[in-house]
């Protein structure tokens, strides 16, 4: 039989593109008809690493990613939203949650592919309400994941026949790791485990491979499905490298496990297969299903023995950004609005902290155009927005007490001093934000003019610096150092706007390099103007 390779290219390389294409809508489509409340789960479900497992298969069942929920979860390690030991439990969830999409590939609707896609595009293009074309962005996601696997399938038809392909099976079937191997490799390259499934199911039906020779190349797609999150705890923080460790070594502790069981594994899914009668794709999904959830019932016992051991293979301190408060209990509302007020002013000043944080971490960007800096200003804003929120609704549910006179000013006084400091925070971004463009459009500034925003920078941090310290001692003294160096920042602010305006005269740079200087330089006196307003509301209470 003549195998026309161009066309078998073609229609497997388009088909992989479609079905790809098709996982993201569908992954997307569901993501928004769910809102936002996707690390909302993540957060609140992961109490305990139980609790964490099944938010894990949830997140991921409505993302259709385990690496979009690993990476997620490696991000909110980072932010310090859940401990290590949640974020494994997690990782379990996701693995499992992420067979869902071999048993939709299972059922095998793929004749009715093409008027699936046609209703997806009709909710898509027709309904302007948000919530309808999520629905139809996640339908048309549904019906091209099958026309892809139809174009596949098609693909792969004439591999039966090919000598090379038929030998590589056999090598498989005879050498269990060469399937692994493969299976991982190719994970790697698509950053896709549903696709790798969804071939592997298509080459199975077609009876281009064997049970025995397909189920290595199963476990192997577990293991290459970690590179995500590996490639997402890059310079992340310590926690979150722990967690993209974990994640690698329960991929990889789980197929050593069931290669050693092959044998047994595979009577288990032809037994399952003849009492069932499935049919090769749902084969496959059980498989899959089976493989995952065995081997999160295995390690979930040793949840704690791998916390131990990332910590001692990654080991250091680690800096984490929490965006929980730490001292807010509603308890101290009930029976002590001043110690309420207190824990509050606590909390505040914690944020402040951040705050300096993040105009250093900006300062660093700034000098070095290193990434890091940039995402823990950015985490550190994060944080700032999230704690601006539970400190403000803590502070008005003390509003709803009886306030003394002493009370009410001291009340006023915090919610002016988180308003100012969480816009300290979004300066700051904005700061970052004219970076990035300074990087990416390959924007000059002499020494001259990154030697004004150094000192700009120094004085305007320690400004908020000593503005917080005011706040914590309700020190006149301080707070009236505060206002002195506001006025220098303004003074500072003009000076070297005429300073740069002279250097773009004499050419030194250019109209778009005095664009973002002067944007700088404008964020940087209005973080002071919030400086002095936090040190005013001392002043006042005073």
């Amino acid at each position: 039989m003549d195998i026309d390779l161009q066309t078998l290219l073609f229609e497997f390389i388009g088909g992989l593109g479609i079905f790809l294409l098709g996982i993201k809508f569908m992954g997307e489509g569901l993501q928004k008809s769910a809102g936002d409340r996707l690390r909302d789960i993540l957060d609140k479900f992961t109490s305990n690493p139980f609790l964490g497992v099944l938010a894990g298969i949830i997140v991921t069942v409505l993302i259709q990613s385990s690496s979009g929920t690993t990476v997620l979860t490696v991000g909110l390690v980072n932010a310090g939203f859940m401990t290590l030991r949640q974020a494994i439990g997690v990782i379990m969830g996701a693995n499992i949650g992420t067979t869902v999409t071999a048993f939709i590939i299972g059922i095998n609707i793929g004749e009715y592919s093409l008027p699936i896609l046609a209703v997806g595009c009709f909710l898509l293009f027709f309904f302007k309400n948000q919530k309808v074309s999520a629905w139809g962005q996640a339908i048309f996601g549904f019906g091209a994941l099958f026309f892809g696997l139809g174009l596949m399938s098609s693909g792969m038809t004439p591999l039966r026949s090919l000598d090379a392909f038929h030998e590589l099976t056999l090598n498989m079937s005879s050498n269990p790791i060469l399937g692994v191997v493969v299976g991982t490799l190719f994970t790697l390259i698509v950053q896709s485990s549903s696709a790798t499934i969804g071939i592997l199911q298509g080459l199975y039906s077609e009876s281009a491979i064997d049970l025995q020779a397909a189920l290595p190349v199963l476990f192997g797609d577990n293991i290459g499905t970690t590179i995500t999150a590996l490639l997402a705890a890059i310079g992340a923080s310590v926690a979150a490298k722990r967690a993209a460790f974990t994640h690698v070594i329960f991929n990889v502790v789980g197929t050593t496990v069931f290669m050693i069981l092959l044998g047994l594994f595979t009577k288990y899914i032809s037994f399952l297969q003849a009492k069932l009668s499935l049919n090769p794709e749902m084969t496959l999904a059980f498989a899959h299903g089976s493989f995952n959830i065995l081997n999160t019932v295995i390690q979930f016992p040793f949840i704690g023995a791998l916390a131990w051991l990332a910590v001692k293979v990654i080991p250091g301190e680690d800096v984490i950004v929490k965006y929980k408060p730490q001292h807010l209990d509603p308890i101290f509302i009930q029976q002590s609005t001043p110690l309420a007020l207190d824990q509050a002013k606590a909390e505040i000043i914690g944020m402040g902290e951040y705050a300096v944080k993040g105009l250093n971490e900006t300062n660093m960007y700034l000098n070095s155009n290193q990434q890091k800096h940039s995402e823990m200003a950015t985490q550190l804003e994060g944080a700032l927005n999230s704690l601006d929120k539970s400190i403000t609704e803590y502070l008005v549910s003390a509003s709803r007490r009886t306030l003394s006179e002493v009370e009410s000013a001291k009340h006023m006084a915090l919610m002016s001093a988180v308003r100012d400091i969480e816009r300290i925070g979004d300066h700051f971004e904005n700061i970052i934000e004219l970076i990035e463009y300074k990087i990416s459009n390959k924007v000059h500034l002499t020494n001259s003019a990154l030697d004004d925003l150094n000192n700009m920078f120094d004085l305007t941090t320690s400004t908020v610096k000593q503005a917080i310290k005011a706040l914590e001692q309700s020190d006149r003294e301080e707070a009236l150092a505060v206002v002195q160096k506001e006025e220098k920042v303004d003074k500072m602010e003009r000076a070297f706007r005429k300073k740069h305006i002279i250097r773009m005269n004499q050419g030194e740079c250019n109209g778009t390099a005095g664009i973002v200087f002067v944007d700088i330089i404008s964020n940087l006196e209005r973080i002071a103007d919030h400086a002095v307003n936090i040190a005013e509301e001392v002043l006042e209470d005073a």
